[in-house]
């Protein structure tokens, strides 16, 4: 089995893919010998500005698995609300199987920390600052599945609002007031 890892960048106006792993099994049946060989691909997709999507495809040839993981994953994108267009707006934990995943986010400058498959989604993401650790699982595929579990479960302070029936600046704690009130806690 061959494992590989690569990233493929398009037209900006498109979405982009990120192959984030491929393999190549080839198993002799005992009575025949002949070789049969299937290849799988693990493909996320974004359009860097707030979709993700991922897929995974088999076929006899990698091309062709690579090809089927991205339609996929063209068909299964889902929309992330983004702080500042740069970082997540709270901090999320997601879960799939024994893999679970830690998103926190960051301030500017940070980059993105993150390891494995989970970059991979993050850049799709456009996310430029970003925190992640992966626990449990070291799967590809169930470090993708929790990563997007979690970012689904991301909620902005507008649909915070919405949900609520109340003003954006009701939910959000006022800049000018946060920095009073902690300094009166201190002072008692």
């Amino acid at each position: 089995m061959t494992i590989g890892v690569a990233i493929a960048a398009t037209n900006a106006t498109r979405p982009q893919n990120s192959l984030t792993a491929w393999s190549r099994l080839t198993a002799f049946p005992r009575p025949l010998r002949v070789a049969s060989a299937l290849a799988s691909a693990l493909v996320v997709v974004g359009d860097q500005k707030g979709r993700v999507g991922f897929g995974k495809g088999k076929a006899k040839e990698v091309p062709e698995a690579i090809r089927k993981a991205t339609e996929q994953a063209k068909r299964q994108l889902i929309r992330v609300p983004l702080r500042e267009g740069r970082t997540l707006h709270h901090d999320i934990d997601g879960r799939h199987g024994a893999g679970r995943v830690v998103m926190r986010s960051a301030p500017t400058g940070t980059g993105i920390i993150a390891g494995g498959p989970m970059r991979a989604v993050f850049e799709m993401l456009g996310i430029q600052d970003v925190v992640a650790k992966s626990l449990g699982s070291q799967n590809p595929y169930n470090m993708i599945r929790a990563t997007i579990n979690g970012l689904t479960k991301q909620s902005s302070p507008r649909s915070v609002a919405q949900r609520r029936s109340k003003k954006v600046a009701d939910i959000l704690p006022k800049r000018d007031q946060a920095p009073a009130a902690a300094a009166e806690t201190e002072e008692a």
